[in-house]
């Protein structure tokens, strides 16, 4: 007991100011300052992504941003992957808040003059297919998006998808009870934590966390699975069974 109250001690020194680590030992209910995330995922066609970055960082940003989104966060994959894919990260304080930012982006004059050449671009030359939007909110034990240190080059996406929203709840309840201090105290460093209200891989859960290198990943992944309190709390009963599949996306940050 006392080995977990110092971790939980530790996790609330790591998480830092923009994020409240919150003990809870009863169920978890959703908490009036939980963040709404919206994580798209943009499709490029191939040899035209070019034009996308551009417009997203002189044209979409900033009109975002007068809308009121004040964190925004842009990946994309390693490697050579293709279609080439960009992630855009955004956050809301409430559902309302979203609401919000995209009528008062409707109705943004400069934004529309200044997108016009964008939208203008015909469907035989489109720059991206599509995009899936991941729509979540942030656990309870982590509310609030925590923007990452500069020294981050490698982000780690993960998707854990249950086979029934009933597993999905209880592997929340594990991160937010006793799981996330462990992550901390091994160097796994969180960026979001949030459950999916809508999107692909229904029913899960998504996180994502970052490192220095894939060195430093690996090394901190095995201290984590080592650990003492995972091996202890992966085989408590109320969590058995939580994980149907788990998605791993690799990542790094798109300054803009």
């Amino acid at each position: 007991m006392k080995r977990r109250k110092f971790i939980a001690a530790s996790a609330i020194g790591a998480i830092g100011a923009t994020s409240t680590l919150k003990a809870s030992e009863t169920e978890d209910l959703p908490t009036a300052d939980q963040e709404i995330f919206e994580l798209r995922v943009y499709s490029m066609n191939f040899g035209k992504s070019g034009p996308f970055n551009p417009y997203m960082k002189s044209v979409l940003l900033p009109a975002l941003k007068r809308a009121g989104v004040k964190k925004t966060l842009v990946f994309k994959e390693m490697g050579m992957s293709q279609p080439s894919k960009t992630y855009l990260m955004l956050t809301y304080s409430s559902f309302d808040h979203l609401l919000k930012v995209r009528n008062k982006l409707a109705r943004d004059k400069v934004y529309e003059d200044a997108s016009t050449d964008f939208r203008e671009i015909t469907s035989a030359n489109k720059v991206y297919s599509r995009y899936d939007t991941y729509l979540m909110q942030a656990f309870n034990v982590m509310p609030a998006l925590k923007e990452p240190q500069s020294s981050r080059k490698l982000f780690e996406f993960r998707i854990y998808e249950g086979h029934n929203d009933d597993a999905v709840r209880r592997k929340v309840m594990m991160f937010n009870k006793e799981e996330l201090p462990v992550f901390l105290e091994t160097g796994l460093d969180p960026v979001f934590f949030g459950q999916l209200i809508a999107g692909p891989n229904m029913p899960a859960l998504a996180y994502m966390i970052c490192f220095d290198s894939m060195e430093a990943r690996d090394a901190n992944w095995a201290k984590f699975v080592n650990h003492p309190e995972w091996n202890r709390m992966k085989v408590l009963p109320q969590y058995a069974d939580s994980v149907s599949n788990i998605v791993r996306i690799f990542l790094e940050k798109v300054e803009m």
